[in-house]
């Protein structure tokens, strides 16, 4: 009979790559991992890895048995969600990874809401309460994101797709749609004249090829968005300057140095020296909230997850989503696109 604590092991070498990697995460050592997967190999009654040159892979059965170890042990975080859940636990660490517009834009009024929820007077005592529910916070880009959340080194993952660049979401985790913006053309003032545009008014890509361009740095999937609604609209953009903060890039087309194409939610606070203008064919980036199946009935992680749906919703209430919200999902739906 094949071990469950072996499949987990077998699971995060798949994910960390090496014996050494998935020892330190688990808590093992080195010998251990390789004891506990010589004997997943004689429980198979076949090889699931093998050498090649200093590090291990996977064999086509221990592919197999990989595929199978995540629906297992998505039931049991499942089960382990549920017993929770009849216990009514609030008080927990939720640990979410988020890019940085979503980080600022999402999480950071989330993290205060829930420090103003948490505080208050023990009925018991009549002394402070310990707050009920902790985040923890890392940012980094989507691919990065999902790649903690296989690895089980975070809770939560916020990421995005865009229209021009659907994201592949790894298989045995759920996401669901959080809220979708659209991507906009930022301009100086005198840039949008030149060009004949109002202000408000829809801007054709194609029109703003002989300008200079401002963008992300080519690691992150903004980048590759940029270069795919440039390409549509038949140019390829002459990059002056490249950051990978929002902010930055608007500072710049603020003094008219470049144009930059902007989602919303990462637009500074003030843009009272910008002309914005949606796209004639119009560009979107969708945010997902991800996480692994079966974790979603966790008392705590459930209430991050309604407030971040419902920002509306009073703190107590975390049952289910809200009536008109998408359904969380499960599997892979979209297709890949380069590293970010």
């Amino acid at each position: 009979m094949l071990d469950v604590r072996r499949l987990r092991i077998l699971q995060h070498l798949a994910a960390y790559g090496t014996v050494a990697a998935t020892a330190e995460a688990l808590h093992l050592t080195p010998p251990a991992v390789s004891q506990h997967l010589a004997a997943l190999q004689k429980e198979a009654g076949m090889p699931v890895v093998e050498k090649q040159g200093r590090t291990l892979r996977l064999t086509a059965a221990g592919e197999l048995l990989v595929a199978h170890a995540e629906i297992i042990l998505a039931e049991l975080a499942a089960a382990e969600s549920g017993l929770a859940a009849l216990q009514s636990g609030r008080h927990g660490i939720v640990r979410i990874t988020a890019f940085a517009s979503a980080a600022r834009a999402l999480v950071a009024p989330l993290w205060q809401r829930l420090a103003d929820t948490n505080t208050g007077t023990d009925a018991n005592t009549g002394t402070d309460a310990a707050p009920a529910l902790s985040l923890r916070l890392s940012v980094q880009e989507p691919d990065e994101a999902l790649d903690e959340l296989r690895k089980r080194s975070t809770d939560l993952a916020l990421v995005h797709s865009y229209t021009v660049l659907p994201r592949n979401f790894p298989a045995a985790c759920e996401q669901a749609v959080l809220l979708e913006e659209p991507v906009l053309l930022a301009l100086h003032p005198r840039q949008a004249d030149a060009l004949g545009l109002a202000a408000g008014q829809p801007a054709d890509l194609s029109r703003t090829a002989h300008l200079p361009w401002l963008t992300p740095g080519p690691e992150t999937s903004c980048y590759e968005m940029i270069q795919r609604a440039c390409g549509a609209a038949g140019f390829v953009p002459d990059i002056r300057a490249r950051s990978s903060d929002f902010s930055v890039l608007a500072a710049l087309v603020a003094t008219g140095s470049g144009i930059a194409l902007i989602p919303r939610m990462a637009l500074p606070d003030t843009t009272a020296s910008l002309s914005l203008h949606p796209l004639l064919h119009p560009v979107s980036r969708t945010i997902f909230t991800v996480s692994r199946a079966g974790t979603r009935k966790r008392p705590d992680l459930r209430r991050v997850l309604e407030l971040l749906h419902n920002p509306a919703t009073p703190p107590d209430t975390i049952d289910s989503p809200p009536p008109g919200r998408p359904a969380a999902t499960t599997g892979t739906e979209n297709t890949p696109h380069p590293p970010e």
